[in-house]
């Protein structure tokens, strides 16, 4: 499957309804030329006007509202609504919906390393999932999650690789056969004050404010947190965290969680691009006129009800111009939020047309493969006399290799609990690859002095070009113990085998 085969408006402009059984204002889809409509319904209350939508070019989402659920199956009413909603043509979909707050949860509190809680949650989703593709031909939607950062029980990072983890060691092969069969994965990119544009002429530090910002001029970023302007500030930040200041991730950006989710999904089950789309979000809250400005993060400058309808053209100008192709737009929230007070966003969006996004015909899969029933093909290897293997998902093997100017001893004492979790094969000697086999792919993680780097970078790079290469470089002078203990503790910190 190609990115270009999803079928969609080809523009990013989307709304979310206000709410199950509200009306529903045709007109301001048709006069903003939204591109998506995103629809939480407990049935059939917008059956009726889904055709409308696609005479108009709007892409329909569709939840059926769940309550308090949980993680129970889906239950039969849910697959009737289902198949009547396909049954006209829709073919995006969602189910769960924020699974990492309390208020999706019957009396419980969430908790991503709770087993009891995280596995039906996958479990029950990957067979919506497999339902939503192989009956109704349609694109089951991957867990949106609230983007915490807060607390690491709600951490959307850690809810994130938790759930990906699971369905690897699990379900290995029944996933990889969901993302070549036309999963996406729905955000919640709720953006904060997290964009800027430029003064013209000016650097990456220096900031247009509110006032002098306007939607077709160029200089605005919304690649937070990876824009030059973030890491000016604090370098090395990521979606991940990466830094003092974000133990537990930062995905309060429009694609961060995306990006999270290709390049997970690349590591473990060799994908190439998967379609995001935030099925809501945008620059919320916002002020009504007259209000106060908001300023959530105080590193970046506040948004006036003005400022806040040239930024939300301009982030739409952005999904189609500037975003990865894997990222298709988002949803705003909510109608009557935008009925009521963002009026002038409105207007802004009806006074400058839309741009289309063109996405280009990029393989799903690394390997080009599309769905197949039942397992992988492993497809024809190639003649070659040692291995390791080209990796097709996850790797078969793991290996530690500690080069060998570097004493043995701290290993245990500092990595005892890394290789508790991950088991991975521990080894100074690097011919102990010819003997892995071509049919078996390897990660390595070589642990490695600053001195020695590039030639035992080489040596694993040019002998074994297949291999997984995860170096983590130490300095002489340095305690090797410290420098390598504080890896693996932020490693176990977000479940993560590789940095």
């Amino acid at each position: 499957m190609l990115l270009s085969d999803y079928e969609w408006s080809r523009n990013p402009r989307g709304m979310h309804n206000a709410n199950v059984f509200e009306p529903i204002d045709l007109d301001i889809y048709r006069t903003t030329g939204m591109g998506w409509v995103k629809l939480v319904t407990v049935g059939n209350d917008f059956y009726n006007l889904i055709p409308q939508f696609f005479e108009m070019n709007v892409t329909p989402v569709v939840r059926i509202y769940l309550g308090q659920f949980g993680n129970r199956p889906m239950l039969d009413a849910h697959r009737s609504n289902y198949q009547a909603f396909a049954a006209l043509g829709v073919k995006w979909f969602e189910f769960y919906n924020e699974p990492n707050l309390e208020v999706e949860w019957p009396g419980n509190l969430p908790d991503w390393n709770n087993p009891a809680q995280l596995e039906p949650l996958m479990d029950n989703w990957l067979a919506w999932a497999e339902f939503i593709i192989n009956d109704l031909g349609g694109y089951p939607g991957f867990i949106p999650l609230a983007e915490s950062a807060s607390e690491s029980r709600n951490s959307a990072v850690r809810w994130m690789d938790a759930m990906l983890n699971y369905l690897a060691d699990r379900h290995f092969e029944r996933f990889l056969n969901v993302l070549r069969g036309g999963c996406y994965c729905a955000t919640h990119p709720y953006i904060l004050n997290h964009f800027y544009q430029q003064q013209p002429g000016g650097g990456p530090l220096s900031l247009r404010a509110p006032s002098e910002q306007r939607a077709r001029e160029g200089g605005w970023h919304f690649e937070y947190p990876y824009d030059p302007y973030t890491q000016a500030n604090d370098p090395g930040r990521t979606v991940y965290g990466g830094t003092d200041r974000t133990p537990f991730g930062d995905p309060n950006g429009l694609i961060a969680m995306g990006r999270m989710f290709n390049e997970r999904c690349a590591t473990i089950f060799g994908t190439q691009a998967i379609p995001v789309l935030g099925t809501e979000g945008g620059i919320w809250n916002f002020p009504a006129p007259g209000e106060p400005a908001y300023q959530q993060d105080t590193r970046f400058p506040p948004y006036t009800n003005a400022s806040q309808a040239e930024a939300t053209v301009a982030m739409f100008d952005w999904c189609a111009q500037v975003a990865p192709p894997w990222f298709f737009g988002v949803c705003l929230w909510k109608e009557d939020d935008y009925v009521n007070k963002g009026q002038r966003a409105l207007t802004r969006l009806i006074q400058n047309a839309p741009i289309q996004a063109v996405i280009p015909d990029i393989p799903v899969m690394q390997d080009g493969s599309s769905y197949v029933p039942g397992l992988r093909s492993p497809g024809a290897a190639p003649e070659v006399l040692k291995g390791p293997g080209p990796i097709h998902g996850q790797v078969d093997f793991h290996m530690v290799i500690v080069d060998d100017t570097l004493s043995m001893d701290w290993w245990f004492q500092t990595a005892g609990e890394y290789w508790d979790q991950f088991r991975p094969i521990l080894t100074t000697e690097t011919d102990f690859l010819d003997m892995m086999p071509w049919e078996k792919s390897l990660g390595i993680t070589l642990i490695v002095s600053n001195v020695r780097r590039f030639e035992a970078e080489t040596l694993i790079r040019e002998g074994y070009p297949n291999a997984y290469l995860d170096p983590i470089i130490v300095t002489p002078g340095e305690s090797t113990l410290e420098q390598v203990s504080r890896v693996f503790a932020q490693r176990l910190e977000t479940g993560r085998r590789f940095g």
